[in-house]
């Protein structure tokens, strides 16, 4: 099991080693910006490539924070679309395993029906060898990926689109926890639905069960039992990436409680 966190893309190798990482996530721009990738790593993404490959390190992006494909909105679904293309060709570029992209939501008035049509036409306009990994989110009752029965028809819709693209799923322990999905049940839960988990994001929760807060604690903090985070990332057998303040601590005790190899 690969255990890392996310570090910044200028000192992505450095940082990896110094936090005992061996995957590592990084941002191509600046998150809640509609900018394209910005290549901060010397020497640019080929360079930033091969230094990966030579540290067995393995990639991950995550998408902004501004992308939300699933909205009925023109005038953010369009450039949503418009963007998570850049950011695809740019995690290419880098050999990254895959782009974590939020669910995303729709307003109260509108059709969830709408909002999940909506991602299969994202996934339809996108051209792209980097599988796309939606990750679950924490709050909102008109999101796409908060419950499960909402990320049953978010599934089925990416996976009726008319394309090739390879479709992943996050499942963040935080999110899930606030979202309203016991820890460790939910990797059972979305793996009934989805058949994968790519990637999991390892965050304690400073909000209470199905609180809708997505606020992260260290692991060994915070309302989810640690027990219960450490057996749902063994259950989903996929690689992690702690998104926590306290990253270099958390790697070190999943490794003492899942292993590693």
């Amino acid at each position: 099991m690969r255990i890392g966190a996310h570090v910044e893309q200028q000192h992505a190798i450095t940082q990896a080693a110094d936090l005992g990482a061996d995957v590592a996530q990084v941002f191509l721009s600046d998150p809640q910006s509609w900018t394209g990738p910005e290549w901060t790593y010397d020497g640019g993404p080929e360079a930033l490539a091969e230094a990966a490959r030579a540290a067995d390190l393995t990639l991950v992006v995550h998408a902004p924070y501004v992308i939300n494909v699933a909205s009925p909105n023109n005038r953010i679904r369009i450039p949503s679309r418009k963007l998570l293309q850049k950011i695809m060709d740019g995690a290419a570029q880098i050999g990254a395993a895959g782009v974590v992209v939020h669910g995303g939501h729709v307003t109260a008035k509108d059709d969830p029906a709408k909002g999940f049509d909506n991602w299969r036409k994202a996934i339809e306009s996108l051209t792209t060898d980097v599988p796309v990994l939606i990750e679950n989110t924490a709050g909102g009752e008109h999101s796409m990926a908060r419950r499960l029965d909402r990320i049953e028809q978010l599934w089925a819709a990416v996976q009726s689109a008319g394309n090739d693209v390879e479709v992943g799923f996050t499942l963040d322990t935080c999110h899930a926890h606030a979202g309203g999905l016991a820890l460790p049940d939910a990797v059972q839960q979305v793996r009934a639905i989805t058949g994968r988990i790519d990637l999991v994001h390892a965050n304690g929760s400073h909000g209470a069960f199905d609180s809708g807060q997505d606020r992260h604690t260290s692991l060994v903090e915070g309302t989810i039992p640690p027990a219960d985070l450490a057996a749902a990332v063994e259950a989903a057998g996929a690689p992690v990436i702690c998104e926590t303040a306290t990253a270099a601590d958390d790697i070190a005790w999943l490794r003492s409680q899942v292993g590693s190899n």
